[in-house]
């Protein structure tokens, strides 16, 4: 008889080659980028003469600059407090409200249409996009559509992009429009997965819809909930294009975020040390959200 063949050795270098190439592009696409930019921003980094050393200096402006973060005045205003603005108002109201739309559509007979005129803006590039919304926020009545569907009402035309108090809060409505199609095919993926005999179990134990939502529904869901909240949290934090198209950070420095500092103080006005001060401030941010999702992912119970 043959004798029973024992467990393969493994294969390193096999392993090697096929992940070489992957390899190869993270440390050149990713990890040299992300160190050269870390010695940069200790860098004076003047119109791309990289000369002068300047140690913290970069850092100590950029948190002593008002139009980054200023929190003196109430509410506090600059770059970085918008982008909290946009990791609150914009993660929560896309969940929320995509989460709503995938229940409901769930229980009619025209789901996939719902789903689908939902899911229509993620379609549209985002540049597109912000040109579209740009003409629907003109505070021409006679071009603007928001403003002329006000108008019909009596409300006079407002300068939606125009004033300090609420162009971010307009922008974040925007954002909002985009992506709540995304997240709503995410979730109601996650509410199908849901196993039909558990709601039914609970429905007929006399278990309220309230009931069923909050007690089986959301916690059943948390995991997708969780991994779609820090994903919607990177799109904010790296947010360029549609601040660059609508606003170009006005009026006045009102709507600049994170990200469009970064571009403007490095490409415009050529203090490339500053902006790579500002992309590092955006890599810290991002690390402990990255920890969060792969720990997340890690778990095995879903709470």
């Amino acid at each position: 008889m043959r004798s029973a063949r024992g467990p393969e050795k493994p294969n390193y270098l096999a392993a090697i080659l096929f992940l070489a190439p992957a390899g190869i592009l993270l440390v050149v696409f990713l990890l040299y980028p992300a160190i050269y930019t870390v010695l940069l921003s200790f860098n004076r980094g003047r119109n791309g003469v990289f000369g002068e050393w300047v140690g913290l200096d970069n850092y100590i402006r950029l948190f002593s600059d008002p139009d980054f973060l200023n929190l003196g005045t109430f509410p506090p205003s600059g770059a970085l407090w918008n982008n909290v603005l946009w990791i609150v108002f914009y993660t929560s109201i896309v969940i929320f409200l995509g989460l709503i739309i995938a229940v409901v559509a769930a229980r009619v007979r025209y789901e996939s249409m719902i789903k689908a005129i939902v899911f229509i803006p993620m379609a549209i590039a985002a540049t597109a996009l912000a040109v579209i919304w740009k003409f629907v926020y003109s505070p021409d009545a006679n071009i603007g559509l928001l403003n002329a569907v006000l108008g019909t009402i009596g409300v006079s035309p407002i300068s939606w992009l125009g004033d300090e108090r609420i162009v971010n809060f307009a922008l974040i409505g925007v954002g909002i429009w985009g992506s709540v199609g995304f997240a709503t095919v995410i979730l109601s993926a996650a509410v199908k997965s849901i196993p039909a005999e558990i709601i039914e179990s609970a429905r007929v134990e006399g278990a309220s819809e309230r009931q069923v939502f909050f007690r089986i529904i959301l916690p059943m869901v948390s995991l997708p909930i969780s991994v779609l909240a820090v994903t919607l949290v990177v799109n904010v934090i790296k947010l360029f294009d549609l601040i660059y198209v609508m606003t170009f950070g006005g009026p006045g420095k009102a709507s600049r975020v994170i990200a469009f500092t970064m571009y403007q103080q490095a490409f415009q006005a050529g203090q490339y040390g500053y902006g790579s001060a500002v992309a590092v401030v955006m890599l810290v941010v991002l690390i402990p959200i990255m920890v969060f999702n792969v720990r997340r992912f890690r778990t095995k119970a879903v709470t």
